[in-house]
């Protein structure tokens, strides 16, 4: 199994923007992404804004996005080739 990617809070950000995700809000380290769908539903993932994430922290962020975005697309970006 690939390993995970060591990616701070600001290199998430970018990559889940990249799938049309915005900020829709900071509080502290935290921010909150947000992407609206055509049906009118809300998405949203909390990302912590740290140097570097753990990789457990990495791993939650991703299952919560696959929840989103299929898995495939996602695992590029996330794991080492």
């Amino acid at each position: 199994m690939p390993k995970l990617k060591i990616l701070s809070g600001s290199e998430v950000i970018k990559i889940l923007e990249g799938f049309g995700f915005t900020v829709a809000s900071q509080k502290g380290s935290h921010v909150k992404l947000k992407r609206q769908r055509e049906t009118g539903s809300n998405q949203i993932l909390t990302i912590p804004n740290h140097k570097e994430l753990d990789r457990g922290t990495l791993r939650a962020i991703l299952r919560q996005a696959s929840r989103y975005i299929p898995e495939a697309e996602l695992t590029p970006h996330f794991y080492e080739q």
